[in-house]
């Protein structure tokens, strides 16, 4: 039978963790769109012919993208969800600058 005799080492090691700043974002918040503004004209079948003579001494040539009353609220339904999506996004980058910028007191 051998006997080996063995030889243990201990090494005490210390682990120590630094806590780096985090890196400040630089992201600027959206600005507001500054849109277009349009001129809406209502047309139905009462005042059509009028309409459309007065854009033509206007000199101009009328033409008619229609929509239903229930398609215009379509639209403006949509026109909710992409202001509501845009909110959603501001409120996110907001966060981030929060979390990555936070004030230093």
């Amino acid at each position: 039978m051998y006997h080996i005799n063995k030889i243990i080492a201990l090494a005490l090691i210390t682990i120590f963790q630094v806590e780096e700043p985090r890196a400040k974002l630089d992201l600027p918040m959206p600005t507001a769109l500054q849109l277009e503004e349009l001129k809406w004209i209502v047309i139905n079948s009462k005042n059509a012919q009028e309409v459309f003579a007065k854009l033509e001494e206007a000199g101009i040539d009328p033409v008619l993208f229609g929509l239903t009353d229930a398609d215009y609220q379509l639209l403006a339904k949509n026109f909710a969800q992409i202001r509501q999506k845009l909110q959603e996004t501001n409120n996110l980058l907001e966060e981030y600058k929060k979390y990555y910028e936070p004030n230093e007191e």
